[in-house]
């Protein structure tokens, strides 16, 4: 069985069947050894019928005790092999099934692994947890065919081959029954296929459903959205499940009749064989032997459609993991060219957006999908003619642009450990430098917050954090990467106004004079960038600074005018500051004039007791 770091090899991605097939070859000895040790072992199952029948017409009908033993002895030494056969068939086909499961999980995540950022882009979350779960289970169990599906047509022939002995007759019935047997259930599969294939796709766009739904549940209750989601997901649940209810309608009747109709196969060749002993064709024994056939060719039929069901499910599941494996990377390290050996101008012709050098640039669109594609080209995760300094990205090797171009997704992947090794990366981080990154992205609450500060351990996509939380911790490793060009994309759209009018001034104070694109239509990032390029339609309609757009422009004033009632709020949110201030000097002015109030009182208390005393003296004077 394939090891755990072993190769699995490269895959047949022509088709299904051609996937299935690599799967054997790839464990041949093996697959070849199930298929010998089950094609004996159903044989000798067959064998079976006609030792009694010897020891019947040998030993019990003329009364030879000694034939009647030894063909016993014989019956009982094939039942004991035959036990053991099983048991290594059982032992060999097992190993067959999980090397297929193992090997076809391997190139799976090889494959994830070799689309890297591109995964998300081109196919589900959903998708790739059915390929998982469910069809490489499928894959694994079709490869049963290799075994019992080739011993119950080996079994079949060697049947017929006896009865052949016995009368041509019995033997041609038995040669028809298959055929017969796949005029029935030969429609039937062509449906299974097509139902099957459906029921996987809906299957796919419900579990990346369940997915967004566990992703956004607080952003959904935020919107008001729940509800209406809610209804989605649940028509969607309830197609699938009438889906489900299709392919088990079609796989009950195959069951049935693979139960079934070996059960009427078997009644119409004994009802022969019973006529032909009545005749004096055949004899008592030879009638036993063939009710034996008969009885043993139950397994094999009943086996042969259930490898077609089992197989005609795998090439569904395995044609799905073949177009998985078809996916090629949007990008490729294929480029001869050096990238630029300074900071150069990045432009993107399909939209017209060009970055000047050390500038702090901001992309804005109704869309925000257009700004991310934009981004996605100057990142070089999608094939495009986007140039870097006047040379095509495609054309500089990947490894440098990746060294110096970096992609900060809002909803990069976060990976489990502390909270040091979540931001510092593949790269050590010092302590100064960590401390700046986190203040600039005012992510020192956060640090603040945890019981351990960056020791402290994160979960997976950093579940125990809040939305805004897992922002500003991926801001954080987006700045101590410290790439010479940063796309952000929405670096700020979880964040509340004061957050995230304080990260916008420090962030431009972070990348002062190194090359930065975000996209956003908060005015209270975009207050701080440099240039502004209004997409429409994913095309450059007006470039400017952002009062200049404000002004000028009265789509781009419309667009960010939803985020006016947040700046409103901000000054209101001053003026109380301002005016609390006051209050706070008010306060500090009445408790200075209740302290002089007091002194005041001290000071008459004092003169009165001076001349209490000087009437005392004047008293003492007169006596």
């Amino acid at each position: 069985m394939i090891d755990a770091y072993e190769d699995p090899g490269t895959p047949d991605r022509r088709s299904g069947g051609r996937y299935l097939w690599w799967l054997c070859t790839r464990q041949a000895g093996r697959s070849v050894a199930g298929a010998l040790l089950a094609s004996v072992w159903m044989g000798l199952l067959a064998l079976t019928p006609y030792l009694l029948s010897r020891a019947i017409d040998d030993g019990l009908e003329p009364g030879d005790r000694a034939a009647l033993l030894g063909w016993a002895a014989a019956l009982l030494g094939a039942g004991v092999f035959n036990a053991l056969l099983a048991v290594l068939r059982h032992r060999t086909m097992t190993q067959v099934r999980m090397d297929a499961n193992f090997r076809t999980v391997k190139v799976v995540l090889a494959q994830a692994t070799r689309l890297g950022g591109a995964l998300s882009r081109q196919v589900g979350a959903g998708e790739v947890v059915t390929i998982g779960v469910g069809d490489v289970q499928t894959i694994a169990t079709s490869l049963t065919v290799v075994g019992p599906g080739v011993a119950a047509v080996l079994t079949y022939g060697v049947v017929a081959a006896l009865l052949l002995s016995v009368s041509v007759q019995l033997s041609v019935v038995i040669l028809l029954g298959v055929p017969v047997i796949a005029v029935f259930l030969g429609p039937m599969m062509g449906r299974l296929q097509g139902a099957e294939t459906e029921y996987r796709e809906r299957q796919g766009v419900l579990t990346a459903r369940i997915g967004d739904l566990a992703g956004g549940l607080r952003v959904l209750n935020g919107l008001g959205g729940k509800g209406l989601f809610a209804d989605s997901f649940r028509r969607d649940s309830q197609e699938l499940r009438a889906q489900g209810y299709r392919v088990g309608a079609v796989t009950s009747w195959i069951q049935a009749l693979g139960l079934g109709l070996p059960t009427v196969f078997l009644a119409v060749v004994t009802w022969l064989a019973a006529r032909l002993a009545a005749q004096g064709s055949i004899t008592i024994g030879e009638l036993v032997s063939v009710y034996g056939y008969v009885a043993v060719l139950v397994m094999p039929v009943a086996f042969f459609i259930e490898c077609g069901y089992q197989l005609s499910r795998g090439l569904v599941a395995a044609r799905r993991v073949v177009r998985f494996l078809a996916l090629e990377p949007l990008a490729t390290d294929g480029g001869s060219r050096d990238a630029p050996a300074v900071p150069s101008t990045l432009r993107d012709p399909e939209s017209g957006v060009q970055v000047a050098p050390g500038k702090l640039t901001a992309l804005v669109g109704a869309r925000p999908g257009d700004s991310a594609a934009v981004v996605d080209r100057l990142g070089r995760y999608a094939q495009s003619a986007a140039t870097w300094g006047g040379v095509r990205l495609d054309e500089i090797p990947l490894s440098q642009v990746r060294a110096r171009i970096l992609v900060a997704d809002n909803e990069a992947d976060l990976f489990a450990g502390t909270l040091r090794e979540l931001v510092s990366g593949r790269r050590d981080q010092d302590e100064q430098s960590t401390a700046e990154a986190v203040h600039a992205a005012v992510a020192d609450d956060v640090v603040i917050g945890l019981s351990e500060g960056l020791d402290s351990k994160v979960d997976a996509q950093g579940r125990s954090l809040s939305g805004g939380q897992r922002q500003r911790v991926r801001l954080v490793r987006a700045l101590l990467a410290d790439p010479e060009v940063l796309l952000a994309v929405e670096p700020t759209s979880a964040l509340d106004a004061h957050t995230e009018a304080t990260v916008a001034a420090r962030l431009r104070a972070a990348r002062q004079g190194r090359t930065t694109v975000v996209t956003s239509t908060s005015p209270l990032l975009l207050d701080q960038v440099d240039t502004v390029s209004y997409l429409v339609d994913g095309k450059v309609a007006a470039t400017g600074s952002h009062r200049e757009l404000l002004d000028e422009e009265p789509g781009y004033r419309a667009l960010v005018a939803r985020d006016t009632d947040v700046e409103q709020l901000v000054a209101r949110d001053t003026d109380v500051q301002e005016l609390t201030a006051r209050d706070a000097d008010v306060e500090q002015l009445t408790a200075r004039d209740t302290d002089v109030q007091e002194l005041t009182a001290r000071e008459t208390d004092v003169e009165q007791l001076t001349a209490r005393e000087t009437d005392v003296q004047d008293e003492e004077a007169v006596r």
